[in-house]
């Protein structure tokens, strides 16, 4: 069973508030993380749509001087962590064939059908905005629960999302908290999802745009 989207966002907005203290994004490499591997892979839901690429326009606007410059990652929600994609894995975080093997079964056997979103309110993580997601019919769930998701949960619950930007400094959340609630998000975007995608981005690329790998389409398969 899925949380209510106004739990959802009271949790967000709750946890948001004890910080303190947003999260300064520093664009940089990070060779310590990466060590020299050029992509990271995830799961995701690839929700790019001229509607929902204007709602995060209009929220980066409204919180104008607190995110950073060129934030180019394109609307999506993701579902899973994947690691840095090699035929050859060495470290426990590359993803390797037998990975996406083992995941595209569990896919197959989940015997999912195309379902509902509604994407709409403005909330917060400590180092991002962000606009809910309301997983409507459980089709996040149920894919989380296929690709072994929730073993990757480990900064606390899975909040289904889609990233605004990137905090630029280390805001009070005092100060953020009234101007997220003075959003005007109007009615929820509702989305039809039939596919996920398996994409991957630069890894020394904070917040660079996303590149899709492959589909998996409900029904038919991974492509």
């Amino acid at each position: 069973m899925t949380a209510a989207p106004d739990d959802i966002f009271a949790q967000a907005r709750t946890a948001f508030a004890a910080a303190g203290h947003t999260i300064e994004n520093v664009r940089r490499d990070f060779p310590e993380w990466h060590r020299g591997r050029p992509h990271y892979a995830l799961w995701a839901l690839d929700v790019d749509s001229a509607p929902l690429r204007a709602a995060m326009a209009a929220a980066g606007t409204h919180l104008d001087g607190l995110l950073l410059d060129d934030y180019r990652r394109q609307p999506h929600v993701t579902l899973a962590l994947c690691g840095f994609p090699t035929n050859r894995p060495e470290h426990p975080d590359d993803f390797g064939p037998d990975a996406l093997a083992a995941q595209l079964a569990a896919l197959d056997a989940c015997g999912l059908q195309a379902f509902e979103l509604q994407i709409g309110r403005l909330a917060s993580f400590t180092s991002a905005p962000f606009l809910a997601v309301h997983d409507v019919e459980g089709g996040i769930a149920r894919l989380r629960q296929a690709l072994g998701g929730e073993a990757h949960a480990a900064h606390g619950p899975y909040t289904p999302h889609v990233t605004v930007g990137l905090y630029s400094g280390a805001w009070p959340t005092a100060e953020v908290l009234p101007r997220l609630d003075g959003f005007d998000a109007g009615p929820p975007l509702r989305l039809r999802i039939d596919h996920l995608s398996l994409m991957r981005y630069a890894a020394p690329d904070i917040g660079g745009p996303l590149e899709t790998l492959g589909r998996f389409r409900f029904g038919h398969g991974y492509g």
